[in-house]
């Protein structure tokens, strides 16, 4: 009993959520419940947080509630107490860690020690170049080029484009800025005249926009990685109106100035990098697991809207806060996976059975 309560304290310490949790000895039966734990580094933006959300509620519902003892701590986007943390679970001989990186090679010396010791390892959003490592994700390339894309075609290929970047050094963000980059260098009449990190934030991408306006021209589109929003409050705060068209993420305030918000309206791209990312590593790496599914990557269609396809209560939400996330759940006939609102604001359990769709295996 005294090892036990060591290391809950062991466990507190060091920031790790526990629910569940497999301790050393724990008598099980015939049927183990799996060891899932997830890893993740930055947890300084909404999205992380909601993405952490969504999979403390899963570990609630069925199948996972039966099948699966599930442990979460966050290292703060420093590549050394991610490693460590890791270190630690490679210690208590989980049987699968969800990893959302902080660097994208920084953490491949200690996957490798994961893997080696039989340990699967599950690599989402920001992946990690580890080849022992199974990769889900969004074609980030192709997520800043449809940004782009989305402006040219808006400005007719001539205009003053500002680039709102995300967490440096993370294989998203410089997928998605390599992604817009190669538009722009097929059109010359479109000109970057700056480019600087939101960080993924509404109020971080808000007052850095803020404080860079009263430098800049005339801006036509805005292209923005996340913390849309915020971006769009700072021209308005700068009387920079009407809004130029913007191609930006999937915050629910960026949808709702597509449908109309504090007396403006913006055309825009709205495209999710979806924390239910994070639901499908899990349930893929169940599936492995239990050896009903083959050691492959994924890669799943990331969901957008557009001002002709945005829809109140399905894909943006009046009443919830403008830097929520409202690409959460996936919708339509085909959905990746259906989770309710209370999971990513407060990880919750939802009502009845979690079904997780991977993509064909074909």
């Amino acid at each position: 009993m005294v090892g036990m309560l060591n290391r809950r304290s062991l466990l507190a310490a060091s920031g790790i959520g526990l629910l569940a949790a497999g301790l050393p000895g724990r008598p099980f039966a015939a049927e183990r419940k799996l060891k899932i734990a997830l890893s993740n580094s930055y947890i300084g933006n909404k999205w992380r947080i909601e993405m952490e959300n969504l999979f403390k509620a899963a570990l609630q519902m069925e199948p996972y509630k039966s099948q699966v003892e599930g442990s979460w701590f966050n290292s703060g986007n420093d590549v050394s107490q991610q490693s460590q943390q890791i270190s630690g679970l490679i210690g208590e001989r989980v049987d699968a860690i969800i990893v959302n990186a902080a660097s994208p090679t920084g953490l491949n010396g200690i996957l490798h020690q994961a893997t080696e010791r039989g340990i699967l390892v599950v690599s989402f959003d920001n992946v990690v170049t580890a080849p022992t490592a199974i990769k889900v994700d969004t074609d980030q390339f192709q997520f800043g080029k449809k940004l782009a894309d989305f402006l040219v075609e808006k400005l007719n290929g001539k205009g003053n484009v500002i680039m709102v970047t995300g967490v440096a050094g993370t294989f998203v963000d410089k997928e998605r800025n390599a992604g817009a980059d190669s538009v722009w260098k097929q059109h010359p009449g479109i000109k970057v005249v700056n480019r600087y990190t939101g960080m993924w934030d509404s109020s971080v991408a808000e007052r850095n926009t803020a404080a860079i306006l009263p430098s800049l021209p005339k801006i036509d589109g805005i292209w923005c990685q996340g913390g849309t929003d915020g971006v769009l409050k700072a021209f308005i705060a700068a009387k920079r109106t009407p809004l130029p068209p913007t191609a930006g993420e999937a915050e629910n305030g960026f949808r709702k100035f597509m449908t109309g918000y504090m007396s403006q309206k913006v055309d825009g791209l709205s495209i999710g990098q979806p924390p239910y990312l994070v639901l499908v590593s899990l349930e893929l790496a169940r599936r492995i697991l239990q050896k009903s599914h083959p050691r492959k990557d994924i890669t799943i269609p990331f969901p957008f809207v557009t001002n002709s396809t945005v829809k109140v209560g399905e894909t943006v939400f009046p009443n919830l806060p403008d830097s929520f996330f409202a690409d959460f759940t996936d919708s339509g006939a085909d959905a990746t996976v259906k989770i309710c609102v209370d999971a990513a604001l407060t990880g919750k359990a939802c009502e009845g059975k979690l079904d997780v769709r991977l993509p064909s295996q074909a």
